[in-house]
């Protein structure tokens, strides 16, 4: 009989069958694909599958022991222990050298050299690298995992200096919703949104578009000019506590307690007076400054003629200084407004009454928005004869906060 050579093995054609399954295969289906290539090709089949995959030899063999039931870890890729050992491990000073520069600014060590830039990944790494430590910002991520770090934002918790009735002016403030609520007589919570700059200007958020659909807009926040003025919109809004129901009247001149009256005036006659066509009385809850603070003379007068004017009674009560945030229209329209506008260029008023107009919730939040054109006179002095004509009741607890304007 003739000695019949053995034939040589089709490396090519495993090497185009993995190829073709290499991106479906996890990790333990590769090698357990690669052994059972091997055991069919039989002699010689672990090194025809290592040249045409590229995998270690020692990989064939796992899966082999794997087909046998040997070493079979269930909903596991690798058994425990097994794969690459981490750079902690290899190299333990260097978790002791990461946490010190972590540690050190946090801290606030004035010699560390991170004291004065950001504690990001890749600063980490260059800083390890100067000190001999090679370590990639995906490494430092997994490290800082292990340590306990994490990533934070600024909380804005500190509100300065409370004033010692800040707690008792909250209770007050229920207190007398309470009872204006009961007495079926409207309370709305007023202030004035951030000025929006107007035009192709980038507005912070996201929403879902095409694909390859971006909205193109300026690389540079400066305002456009008209007239020689910068174009902005100046949301003042007014919020119905009871019926969940807000107005939003957008100014383009100047935010004054001229301004803010006549947003609330402009609320009574087109929402207010039609929900309570029997009220006698009106409360506002406002902030301590601003265009609507308890110290500016020209919104008390700015009242009373609402007051002359809708023959209501206006109590008024304001929130302690630095407590703007517990202003109900904060959370219960203004941050739905932004999230409805998030994303989209405010390219004009026509696109900013209507995305106000347009916000709704859950719990049934209904606005309305207009635009103000009007001109609004800055640094208007009111004088005492002004003042004294003001019928100003004062409540007797915090009268500089809590009050009353009646009809002349």
């Amino acid at each position: 009989m003739f000695n019949v050579p053995p034939q040589p093995l089709d490396s090519a054609a495993v090497q185009r069958k993995y190829e073709a399954l290499a991106d479906l295969l996890s990790e333990r289906e590769r090698r357990v694909w690669a052994a059972t290539e091997a055991r069919e090709l039989g002699r010689g089949g672990i090194t025809c599958v290592c040249k045409a995959t590229g995998l270690d030899r020692s990989t064939v063999h796992a899966g082999l022991l794997e087909l046998e039931g040997e070493g079979v870890v269930p909903d596991r890729q690798r058994r425990p222990g097994a794969g690459r050992k981490g750079l902690h491990q290899k190299h333990p000073k260097i978790v002791r050298r990461l946490e010190a520069l972590v540690e050190s600014t946090t801290r606030g060590d004035p010699r560390s050299p991170l004291r004065w830039t950001c504690k990001s990944t890749r600063k980490l790494s260059d800083e390890l690298s100067a000190q001999g430590f090679e370590a990639s910002p995906a490494s430092i991520h997994r490290m800082l995992v292990g340590l306990g770090y994490s990533l934070k934002t600024n909380r804005k918790t500190k509100e300065g200096k409370q004033h010692p009735d800040r707690n008792d002016q909250f209770e007050y403030i229920s207190q007398r919703v309470k009872e204006y609520q009961t007495a079926q007589q409207p309370v709305i919570s007023v202030d004035t949104k951030k000025k929006e700059l107007v035009g192709e200007f980038k507005n912070v958020g996201a929403e879902w578009q095409g694909k390859g659909t971006n909205t193109n807009v300026r690389v540079h926040d400066f305002a456009e000019k008209l007239k020689g003025k910068a174009i902005k919109a100046i949301p003042y809004g007014v919020y119905d506590m009871s019926a969940n129901a807000g107005w939003v009247n957008v100014g383009t001149d100047h935010d004054t307690s001229e301004f803010a009256v006549e947003s609330i005036r402009q609320w009574w006659r087109r929402m207010g007076k039609l929900a309570y066509a029997k009220a006698t009385d009106v409360l506002i809850t406002a902030d301590g400054g601003g265009s609507n603070g308890y110290r500016s003379r020209l919104w008390k007068v700015q009242l009373q003629k609402l007051a002359d004017e809708t023959r209501l009674r206006v109590g008024v009560s304001h929130f302690p200084p630095g407590t703007s945030k517990w202003n109900r229209i904060e959370h219960r329209m203004f941050c739905h407004i932004t999230m409805n506008w998030r994303g989209q260029p405010l390219i004009g008023y026509e696109a900013i009454i209507n995305l106000i107009a347009n916000t709704t919730t859950k719990a049934g939040l209904k606005l309305k928005a207009r635009l103000d054109r009007r001109q609004y006179e800055l640094g208007i002095k009111v004088s005492d004869e002004q003042m004294a004509r003001v019928n100003l009741i004062q409540d007797v607890f915090h009268g500089e906060w809590n009050y009353t304007i009646v009809p002349s």
